[in-house]
Formats: C-alpha cells, structure tokens, sequence
C-alpha cells in the first residue's frame, strides 16, 4: 500500500514492490523517528544565545519561539493524536518528517521572530504526529509485553531530547553555525524517508467509513476509560512538573549554566543544558523498582531544583551537574512508572488517543510555566526569576511526592 493510499484511506491498487521489514526493524524505525525528531527540534537549545543576539530578541521573545513549538505541539495531539489509527502508523510518521523537513528549512533560513516561530511550529507539528504514531506503533509491534513499549517510548522521547542540544553544540564549531546545523539535519530526515516510503504498511487498525472517510480524523474529545483515569491523571500531573524543568532547561537555562560554568563554549552549554534530559534517559534503562519509586524519584526532583539556586550563589560546576542529574534521574525513575500504569490499563484501540492527551497535559508544562519565567525575567532579571522558578517547582515536586506516598502506602495496606 503506498502512503498516499493511506493518507486517503484508501485501499491500493496493488502490484507495487514494497519492504516487509522484521519486527526488529519496525521498532528500529518507530524510535529512530522520534529520537530524530526530537533531536532536531532541540537543535538550536545551545544556539539561542547566538540567535538571540543575531535577530534582537529579549528574553521573552525567545521564550515565544520556545514556546510556539509547544503550543503547535499540544494543538496537535489535541487535533491529530488519533489520526495514526485510521491513516496507518508509516503514513502518519511519513506526514511527520515532511513537516519535521520544512520546520528544519524554515528554521535554517529565520531572519526575524516571526519565521523563528513558524520553523518552531513546524517541527512541533512533526513531533505530535509522531509522538501517539510511534507510541501506538511500538504497542502494537509488542503486544505482549507493554511494559517495554513504554520503556521504548521513554528512552526514544528522553533520549532524543537530551542528545539535540549535545549534538547541536558540537555542530555548531562548523561555520555559519546557526544554519549548517540543520542543513545537515535536512540530510538526515531525507535518507529517513526511504525506509519508511518502502515499508509494507499494516492496515490502519479502525479502518474509516467509505462514504466519508475523512471524518475519522475530525478531532476528538480526549476519552480516559475508568479504569485508567487516577493512573491519567497521576502520570500528567507528574509529566507537567516534568516538563516544566526540560523546558526551562532547554530555553532559558543555558545562558544561566553558561554563568556558572564561567563559559561561552557552545558544545559544553550544550551538554549542561542535556544533563537532565540524559539523566531521565539512563534511569529508563537502569528501570530502579518498588512500590516507593514513583514518591522517591518526585523528592529527587525537588531536591535537584530546590539547589540549583545554591550552586549559582556559589558558582559551584560540580554542584550544578549534579542537581541536574539528580533532577533527571528522578524525574524518570517517577515518570516512567505512571506512563507504563496509564499504558498497561488503556485498551489497545484508545493508545494513540490517550496517551496523545497524557502528552498534551505533559507539554503544557514546557509552555506555560517557561513563558511565565521569560515574562518574569523582563521585570525582575534572569538569576530572580530563575531562583523563583526552582522553588515554585521543587515544592510542588515535594507535594506531589508526599501526595504520592500516602496513596501507595494506602494501596499496600489495603485488603
């Protein structure tokens, strides 16, 4: 079946070669796609600064630029998050590296805030299809084992978010640095697209109406079953906070790590700016166990954030790595245990759906709370706002832990 058959839900005419891929090589693709993505869409984390002075932006306008590529992300698992059910998962991670291409060629080529914007928005578009598609694609290539579909998920997502802004700090030493980046990143996404335009598709697994098909992707109402809705509601609260501190960490945190590693060197703000994502990363791999990890890895969040202010009041290097490993590493000890509790009681046809919705909640984190950070810091200064930023979000960190400890304690010592 070719994608565009599948873009029109349509059956193909047949009689066309096409690659009937291993499992192996499907779930190589489906975590290649995303860990892709989300590698180019965090790029330019340690070339703000070079972009912020290049086009004149204030802080908060660099927040907006961030920020654009949230909102467009959210709209998108609000409006599109189901779409990989009916058009098939290659047709929907196919749609999302064509718009991941031009985000990258628009963002290449920005002159002003307003075409920052739209290249931002573009790969947040990308990023939302194939977040439910890769997700839902990794569900159903491990039908009996959801619990390492998570697993994927997380790495994949974590993984390629923590490796952007190491690997754009490194590309940035080649000349033009705010533009070879993603000139080389377009290479990438193209060779990506050959494997998947070849893959012999599985059908789309609600098949949509003849007479109307294009009504299957009309947007939808998000639906949490009973049975997933304290688990729904647990991993979105705990993936906002989440959120929140990558998003600080991939906008504005960079300038102010730069301060208290004493340094302009581009590959290491990068690689500060990672930590946190990385430390999430390594903690799906180790996968520490027990009923108290959720409780446990949300008081090592805020323990993290709570002392970021300190390692900036001493200038202290190695307390900073390590309120950000710590951070990050409990922040996906936490994350990855309600993500896998709403994936384990969602019912496979509603996957992409909710777990696009979890994601949308999720993402608002990375907006909300960081727009509200640059507007502060146009009033009140960088270190204030950011001192203020690290406490608000440590003490709910603390409160959701405790919140998190009586009901697990609650639950063991139930009949």
């Amino acid at each position: 079946m070719s994608v565009l058959s599948e873009l029109r839900m349509r059956p193909s005419a047949g009689g066309r070669w096409s690659w009937d891929a291993s499992l192996a090589a499907r779930l190589g693709l489906a975590v290649v796609v995303i860990s892709t993505l989300l590698i180019g869409a965090n790029l330019a984390t340690p070339l703000y600064p070079l972009i912020q002075a290049d086009l004149g932006l204030s802080p908060f306008g660099l927040t907006v630029a961030f920020s654009s590529y949230v909102v467009t992300l959210v709209a998108g698992l609000m409006l599109a998050g189901h779409w990989s059910d009916h058009i098939g998962r290659r047709a929907a991670l196919v749609l999302a590296v064509v718009l991941g291409f031009g985000g990258a060629a628009v963002f290449a080529d920005a002159s002003s805030l307003g075409t920052l914007a739209l290249g931002r928005a573009l790969q947040g578009a990308a990023v939302a299809l194939a977040t439910g598609a890769s997700s839902a694609a990794l569900r159903d290539l491990l039908p009996h084992r959801p619990d390492w579909a998570s697993r994927f998920t997380l790495v994949a997502s974590s993984g390629g978010v923590a490796a952007g802004p190491v690997i754009g700090g490194l590309m940035s030493l080649l000349p033009a640095p705010t533009r070879t980046p993603f000139i080389i990143y377009l290479f990438v996404l193209a060779f990506l697209l050959v494997p998947l335009l070849f893959l012999r598709a599985r059908p789309a697994i609600r098949v949509a109406a003849e007479t109307r098909p294009l009504a299957a992707l009309r947007p939808r109402r998000p639906v949490v079953s009973r049975a997933a809705r304290r688990a729904f509601w647990t991993a979105s609260a705990v993936g906002f906070l989440s959120f929140a501190v990558f998003g600080f960490t991939l906008s504005l945190a960079p300038t102010w790590f730069a301060a208290i590693a004493g340094t302009t060197s581009r590959p290491v703000i990068g690689l500060l700016a990672a930590l946190v994502l990385a430390s999430s990363a390594v903690s799906q791999l180790v996968a520490p166990r027990g009923r108290f990890v959720v409780p446990a890895g949300l008081a090592a969040m805020a323990g993290g954030m709570a002392l970021l202010p300190l390692a900036h009041a001493l200038g202290s290097l190695s307390l900073l790595i390590a309120c950000c490993v710590v951070a990050g590493f409990g922040q996906g000890m936490a994350f990855r245990v309600v993500f896998n509790e709403v994936a384990l009681k969602v019912e496979p046809s509603l996957h992409a759906q909710v777990i696009s919705t979890v994601y949308v909640l999720t993402y608002l984190g990375s907006a909300v709370p960081v727009l509200g950070l640059g507007a502060a810091v146009g009033v009140w200064g960088l270190d204030v706002s950011v001192t203020g930023f690290t406490v608000v979000i440590a003490t709910a960190s603390g409160i959701l832990a405790v919140v998190s400890l009586l009901a697990r304690t609650r639950r063991a010592v139930e009949p």
